[in-house]
């Protein structure tokens, strides 16, 4: 197989309520060129938290945090970004505030496109939050690869609204028996990483171990790429 290799987790981190030296190392041991945050920093201070959570994974804040209320993207150094921007959903009163994050990448020969997101734990709400990040998602110049916890499971309205005319990783290995929340009792497939079908799907696990256990409420999904080279 031809392309360039990447690899990428998608986690949320539960706003660093567990054990964050679980978490570091969690990150660390996977050696990751991507982390898509989901439950970042996104308060006080977020700037210097968000760094600070980069720093302690071996990686570089690439877009997110508070602009985009807690999505965070961070990148090795091995990946260079080119162009950033953050989206809001329209707020639900007495609902939580959610949004996305997106960052244009290159690596190797290879241009893409990194978006992050958090769907509301509303199944009224998610569909049109989903909606409008797959409206993002589409305008997008370069294949993408879309990290979310979506807060429901495959068949669900927005899950089907986000994968449409993308692959799932987990489909693609072969492995959408992996559960990844909660790491407490596992029950439900609600984190999830699709992908422009151009990128090929190398590996795809949802890490399963005692420092996982320990590091945050879901387990986090890890994905090897090979992205296609840009002409």
């Amino acid at each position: 197989m031809g392309g360039v290799p990447l690899r990428v987790v998608s986690y949320n981190i539960h706003t660093q309520r567990d054990d964050t030296a679980a978490l570091a190392e969690v990150v660390r041991a996977a050696r990751p060129d991507v982390v898509i945050v989901q439950e970042g920093p996104r308060r006080f201070r977020w700037r210097r938290k968000c760094a600070a959570l980069a720093e302690s994974f071996g990686l570089v804040v690439g877009a997110g945090g508070l602009p985009a209320l807690g999505n965070l993207l961070l990148t090795s150094l091995r990946v260079r970004v080119h162009a950033t921007s953050c989206q809001r959903f329209p707020l639900t009163p007495d609902r939580h505030l959610r949004g996305a994050a997106f960052a244009e990448c290159a690596v190797g020969g290879a241009r893409f496109v990194v978006a992050g997101t958090h769907l509301s734990t509303d199944p009224a709400e998610r569909p049109a939050q989903a909606v409008l990040f797959r409206e993002e998602v589409d305008a997008a110049r370069w294949p993408v690869l879309v990290g979310a916890d979506l807060n429901e499971g495959p068949g669900g309205a927005a899950w089907r609204t986000i994968a449409d005319g993308l692959t799932d990783a987990a489909v693609a290995a072969d492995r959408a028996d992996r559960l990844t929340y909660s790491c407490a009792e596992p029950r439900r497939r609600i984190d999830a990483l699709f992908v422009d079908p151009r990128i090929t799907v190398v590996d795809y696990d949802v890490v399963d171990t005692p420092q996982t256990r320990r590091a945050s409420d879901h387990f986090p999904v890890l994905v090897d790429l090979l992205l296609p080279v840009t002409d």
